[in-house]
């Protein structure tokens, strides 16, 4: 373990990330809201925090390792939770506590989306921004960033990049260079978010809350300028431009790119994860589009198919974004759409839940075993596609998927056990690890009465998801440890 080195990183990426303080400092001169002290005071002490943890290691230039690029990984997501609460406990109107404060922070870095604040039509814009930013630089990732931008920091960009990027097959580079794989993403992830910022602009957004919700749409995050959401603006055209962006953000961002570079649309459908991904979003949509109009809920099929479609792709991409009172659907909808979030969007995607391509291969894996029982002595592997699923990958499905089942059931039992009902502390802790953000219960549009030590178990289920299980859980192993 080269503690040194992950110091000497920690360190740069923390005075990096003060960066990120100049634009919301700025709209917040620019409107006179009183609140740009508190983001002053913010990179002020990010940076110097940075400065004081790199300069003891600023010559350790050794290459990073593996275990290197996890702890990075873990460690900055916790300093950046932490780093990104300082200009939230300085703030003046709302004065936030530090539990608020640091839930607000995590839920916007891992695009969760939940939020403890209420009156967002009339808080001052720099805090607004603040929180869209704060999605839309944890969308794609700030290490990943700080790999695409930074090589001469001259350490092991893939060890960085495997420990950030989410999936379970993740060891392939689009380019020669990771450096410039990292380049690429995050090039197409700025040219979706200037075209979504365009496209809402042009349909009767403000510039200001178009660009708050580019972030948040391509960040799949949902932090909305206002309490009401995408609802506030009641505009058909605005929910369509959102749901093309949401599922192109739920899509693998390494398929955007080799699809733009064979300027082939037909590579996204070669893909076996993005097939599945359309397949289950069409069969979801309809199904409860169909449910709607049976009941008579919306007026005509018309309005049941346009908010169906709505809110099941803004739920299986995590974006959480709302456009009508979903908790009051009929039947078993509400659940449905607390359930969708589990699939989550695809690997590479910026989207939470466990990922399109691990359901699919746990589908196909039943499969296998229904055909073992049937020829006990066949070979039969496990496809995606025509490729053939190394064994390895397999068994880290398994692993993952039964670790989140584990860390789900013990957080859902510290969740009823500090008070909440079922339901709520279903939905709570479902929305958290899955990066989703609206909920059921008293957790259904905000968390403000969901106790303090309930905030902190799902700011720990934010994480996890985010990170993806395996990223936290390997720090606390003794192997991990061991020289």
């Amino acid at each position: 373990m080269h503690l040194t080195v992950v110091q000497r990183i920690l360190g740069l990426l923390l005075m990096l990330y003060s960066i990120t303080m100049l634009p919301p400092l700025a709209v917040s001169l620019f409107y006179a809201d009183g609140e740009a002290t508190a983001f002053l005071l913010g990179l002020a002490i990010t940076f110097g925090a940075g400065l004081v943890i790199w300069a003891p290691a600023r010559n350790d230039r050794r290459e990073l390792r593996l275990r290197d690029g996890f702890l990075v990984a873990a460690v900055f997501w916790l300093g950046l939770g932490t780093f990104g609460a300082v200009p939230m406990l300085f703030l003046t109107d709302p004065q936030l506590s530090v539990t608020d404060a640091f839930f607000e922070t995590v839920s916007g870095l891992t695009t969760t989306g939940a939020t403890a604040l209420t009156g967002l039509d009339a808080m001052p814009r720099s805090i607004l921004y603040f929180r869209a930013q704060l999605h839309w630089l944890g969308g794609m990732g700030i290490i990943v960033l700080a790999v695409a931008i930074l090589p001469m920091l001259g350490v092991g960009g893939m060890q960085l990049y495997r420990a950030e990027t989410p999936g379970p097959m993740k060891d392939s580079k689009l380019t020669p260079r990771i450096t410039e794989t990292a380049r690429a993403l995050w090039l197409i992830y700025v040219g979706l978010t200037a075209a979504c910022g365009l496209a809402f602009w042009l349909a009767g957004m403000t510039p200001f809350d178009a660009v708050c919700h580019a972030f948040a749409t391509l960040a799949t995050g949902g932090f909305s300028t206002h309490d009401a959401s995408i609802a506030w603006f009641d505009s058909a055209m605005i929910e369509a431009i959102c749901v093309v962006f949401m599922f192109l953000a739920g899509a693998n961002f390494s398929l955007h790119f080799v699809a733009f570079r064979g300027r082939s649309p037909r590579l996204y459908w070669r893909d076996a994860e993005f097939r599945a991904y359309v397949l289950i979003l069409v069969v979801v949509s309809l199904a409860a589009a169909a449910y709607l109009w049976a009941f008579n809920h919306y007026e005509g099929a018309g309005g049941a198919l346009r908010h169906a479609v709505f809110h099941f792709v803004s739920f299986m991409t995590s974006t959480g974004f709302t456009a009508t009172g979903f908790d009051q659907w009929p039947g078993a909808l509400p659940l449905s759409l607390i359930l969708i979030g589990f699939i989550g969007g695809c690997a590479g995607s910026t989207g939470g839940g466990m990922k399109v391509v691990r359901w699919l291969l746990l589908y196909n894996q039943g499969v296998r075993e229904i055909r073992r029982l049937v020829h006990p002595a066949a070979e039969v592997p496990v496809r995606l596609g025509n490729a053939v699923v190394p064994q390895r990958v397999v068994d880290g499905v398994w692993g993952f998927c039964v670790t989140y089942i584990i860390l789900f059931g013990a957080m859902l039992l510290l969740l009823v056990g500090s008070g909440l009902d079922q339901v709520t502390a279903f939905a709570a802790l479902a929305t958290s690890i899955n990066n989703m953000g609206p909920g059921l219960g008293l957790a259904a549009y905000d968390f403000t009465q969901v106790n303090d030590f309930a905030k902190w178990v799902c700011i720990v289920a934010m994480l996890v998801g985010r990170l993806e299980v395996f990223t936290l859980l390997v720090l606390v192993s003794p192997v991990f440890w061991r020289s």
